[in-house]
């Protein structure tokens, strides 16, 4: 039987879960706080609902019952998580047919590390406060699963890039920047292997936790100049993490150095489509081009 699976917060990555499932399917729902959104969803292939965290549409309670498997990648806020919120975390009642869920979830909840690696049986201290919010909707999750006796993945992304939103956009656009903060390291995900792990772990209705994450952790100005050496252009001139003038929000993400490991979600079968930042960015450059031409060399 092919699944109808409901993706609550049919974002980026929402949606290109849903494109990988197109044809896969019998029906895929997904949300979004705006009905201007609503044709993004529906060429991604989705039946769109409006769903703003506070209140359950008739339309939407009603897919919510014939739901088989159910995506959850909308960020948690100080009550809580906002579907569990209003359920009561009562999976059974309101999705009678549900098979298996995927919370989404992000690799900031295990904190600073000091650039060592982690993997899912390490610790968590998450810094942000944003992080700390996931970490207690991930419990959540797990709890509302045991209750209903379903399985449920946490699935714990790191930094997601793709089509639409990565370094080459960046370096064209004017807005890369190369901070150098020794030691510093960030690890990343390509969107397509966000969808691919789901779909993987969908197929298996597998549980528990998994790192999404490329192979090679890397230092940020490592990056910009790759995409700049495929663009053949300079790249934007070295700054010093403690001199730069970054957003608070900005700043906030280098708090944070670790190295996290993705052999768990290997181990399941899962090959990467995009194992690094050079693949994914080789591929990007044949595509990601902005009307007119490229920064010139300088």
């Amino acid at each position: 039987m092919k699944p109808r699976l409901l993706i609550f917060g049919a974002g980026y990555s929402g949606q290109a879960i849903a494109k990988a499932f197109n044809g896969r399917a019998e029906w895929i729902g997904g949300t979004t706080r705006s009905s201007g959104k609503f044709e993004a969803l529906r060429s991604s292939g989705m039946e769109p609902f409006l769903f703003d965290g506070t209140t359950l549409s008739d339309e939407l309670a009603a897919a919510m019952q014939r739901t088989t498997h159910l995506v959850q990648s909308i960020a948690p806020g100080e009550m809580g998580d906002p579907l569990l919120g209003l359920i009561g975390n009562d999976l059974k009642t309101h999705f009678p047919a549900l098979r298996w869920v995927a919370y989404l979830s992000t690799v900031g909840v295990y904190g600073d590390h000091e650039g060592a690696w982690v993997d899912e049986a390490s610790d968590c201290h998450p810094v942000s406060d944003r992080s700390i919010m996931r970490l207690t909707a991930e419990t959540a999750w797990c709890d509302a699963g045991v209750s209903a006796h379903l399985p449920v993945a946490i699935l714990r992304l790191s930094g997601i890039y793709g089509p639409g939103r990565n370094a080459i956009l960046n370096l064209q656009n004017g807005t890369a920047k190369r901070l150098i903060k020794p030691g510093q390291v960030f690890n990343r995900i390509h969107v397509e292997d966000i969808a691919g792990a789901t779909r993987h772990l969908m197929a298996h209705e597998a549980a528990g936790i998994f790192n999404v994450t490329d192979d090679e952790p890397a230092p940020p100005q490592d990056v910009v100049a790759f995409a700049a050496d495929l663009l053949s252009v300079q790249p934007p001139p070295e700054q010093d993490f403690d001199t730069a003038e970054l957003s608070p929000m900005a700043r906030s993400f280098y708090d944070e150095n670790k190295r996290v490991s993705n052999v768990r979600l290997k181990e399941t079968g899962y090959v990467f489509r995009f194992p690094d930042y050079r693949t994914a960015l080789r591929s990007l450059a044949n595509t990601e081009r902005l009307t007119g031409n490229p920064l010139p060399a300088q």
